[in-house]
């Protein structure tokens, strides 16, 4: 996996386990309690490393390239194929970030099967 898709240094970062052969991953940084940057990823262990399915992100002060704006923006997800991000889909209108973080979650959680459907059959991976 590239740096792109690892979550550089956030305050709090876990993973949740999906099975045998997935996990969501969640990283957030906060200032005075408020969210100030986060991702939250679902990743798919494939070809004996972790790589991205989807991918949510919001980081207003990040490298251009890198910086995304929720409060600006909206809320996006990256989708992944082939260990490169293959389309951007928008899910919401400009949200708080701490907002767009929840709504994030809920987003993956709703759509958790289908996107590892799509992942598995766009690899040839037999399904769970």
């Amino acid at each position: 996996m590239s740096d792109d898709e690892h979550p550089r240094e956030y305050d709090r970062e876990w993973t949740v386990p999906i099975g045998e052969s997935a996990r969501r991953r969640v990283a957030v940084s906060t200032s005075s309690g408020d969210v100030v940057r986060f991702v939250v990823q679902l990743e798919y262990r494939h070809d004996d490393d972790w790589q991205p399915v989807v991918r949510y992100d919001h980081d207003a002060g990040g490298a251009a390239e890198a910086a995304h704006d929720v409060a600006e923006e909206g809320l996006h997800i990256d989708i992944y194929r082939d260990g490169e991000k293959d389309a951007t889909e928008f899910v919401t209108g400009p949200l708080p970030a701490g907002v767009a973080l929840d709504h994030a979650e809920d987003h993956l959680s709703q759509n958790l099967e289908r996107y590892l459907r799509r992942y598995e059959k766009w690899h040839g991976i037999r399904s769970r």
